[in-house]
C-alpha cells in the first residue's frame, strides 16, 4: 500500500513537471494493483497525489487488471465511477490474458484497452495472434475505446499495427525504460 501511494505521488509529480515545461499533451499511466484498489482508499490516494502535485486529472490514466474488474463487481464499479467523476481516465491493462469477459467492457466504462504483448510480439508471424489483435482493435473501436498495443519491438510489428489502425503503441521499438530526468531531457522538458 505505501509503495503504491508513493508511485502515484511520484508519477503525478512528474506529470506536473512535464506540463509546467510546456508538454501539456503528455499523459501519465500508472498501474494500480488489485490489492491497492481493494484494500486502500484509492480515490483518496489519487486526490492527494493530484492535489499535492498540481497534476491535471484528465492527464492521469490508471491501469487496472481484468481480474480486478471481474471480482467484487459492485464495489469496483462504485470506485471506478468515483474515479471517473474526478476526471481520471481508466485503462484495462494486459487485455486478453485474464478472464476477458465482454460483459465488463459494457458495464465498466473504461477509456482504453491495452493489448498484452503476448499477442502483439508475434502478430506478424502468427496468424492467430494477428486475428486476435485485429478483433480487439475492431471491437474497441465499435465501443469508442482507444487501444494500445504493448510490447512493440520491431518496425514490422509497428507497421502491421498501423495497418490495423491501432490507436497507440508502446515498446522497445520506440524507447526503453529510463530514469525520469533522462526522459525530461529527451522531450526537452528539463
Amino acid at each position: 500500500m505505501p509503495l503504491g501511494e508513493w508511485v502515484l505521488q511520484e508519477a503525478c509529480g512528474e506529470l506536473a513537471r512535464w506540463h509546467a515545461q510546456g508538454r501539456r499533451q503528455l499523459s501519465m499511466a500508472v498501474n494500480i494493483s488489485s490489492i491497492q484498489f481493494r484494500r486502500g482508499d484509492v480515490e483518496e490516494t489519487v486526490l492527494r497525489a493530484l492535489a499535492s502535485s498540481g497534476a491535471t486529472p484528465a492527464a492521469l490514466e490508471l491501469e487496472l487488471t481484468e481480474s480486478l474488474l471481474i471480482d467484487g463487481a459492485e464495489q469496483v464499479l462504485a470506485t471506478i465511477r468515483r474515479l471517473q467523476a474526478l476526471g481520471v481516465r481508466l485503462a484495462i491493462d494486459d487485455f486478453g490474458t485474464g478472464y476477458s469477459s465482454l460483459a465488463y467492457l459494457k458495464r465498466f466504462a473504461v477509456d482504453k484497452l491495452k493489448i498484452d504483448q503476448s499477442f502483439v510480439r508475434d502478430l506478424v508471424s502468427n496468424p492467430d495472434d494477428a486475428a486476435i489483435v485485429r478483433a480487439v482493435i475492431q471491437m474497441a473501436g465499435s465501443l469508442n475505446l482507444k487501444v494500445l498495443a504493448e510490447g512493440v519491438e520491431t518496425e514490422a510489428v509497428a507497421a502491421e499495427l498501423r495497418a490495423m489502425q491501432c490507436d497507440l503503441v508502446q515498446g522497445y521499438q520506440f524507447g526503453r525504460p529510463m530514469p525520469a530526468a533522462e526522459f525530461r531531457r529527451l522531450i526537452g522538458a528539463e
